[in-house]
């Protein structure tokens, strides 16, 4: 009879060891891709592929950004409240970005310049983009 407990409290073993140990999030952690929010592009790359990063800290879009014509620009909003990083003059780029660390991406213009652009939530938020 002992040898059948051991037997059996092996299988437990080789069962936990199998599944991650238990049922509350055991084992490898699951991974999952989510599209980008707020891609203005038309498609949904993700910030890994961002060739600029804007991040958006108390209520502040940080230094100007320079980026290639046509290049993805991630932005990170810090702050907990939502932003818009939306072009001063014209339809070259608006992207909101929800708050408490969300990401969105947008597509850089192709011809270069600069562009400035703002928040049209909070009109005091300005920054520049710089294509070249």
């Amino acid at each position: 009879m002992k040898a059948g407990r051991k037997l059996s409290s092996l299988w437990v073993v080789l069962i936990l060891v199998g599944t991650g140990g238990c049922a509350g999030g055991g084992g490898m952690p699951a991974t999952t891709s989510a599209p980008a929010s707020g891609s203005s592009s038309g498609a949904s790359p993700t910030a890994a592929t961002a060739t600029g990063t804007i991040t958006i800290k108390d209520f502040a879009f940080g230094d100007p950004l320079t980026v290639a014509p046509g290049a993805t620009v991630a932005i990170t909003n810090m702050d907990t409240a939502a932003h818009t990083v939306t072009a001063d003059e014209g339809t070259a780029f608006d992207t909101e970005v929800k708050g408490g660390g969300g990401t969105a991406t947008f597509t850089a213009p192709t011809k270069p310049g600069s562009y400035p652009y703002h928040c049209t939530f909070h009109p005091g938020m300005h920054g520049v983009l710089i294509v070249k």
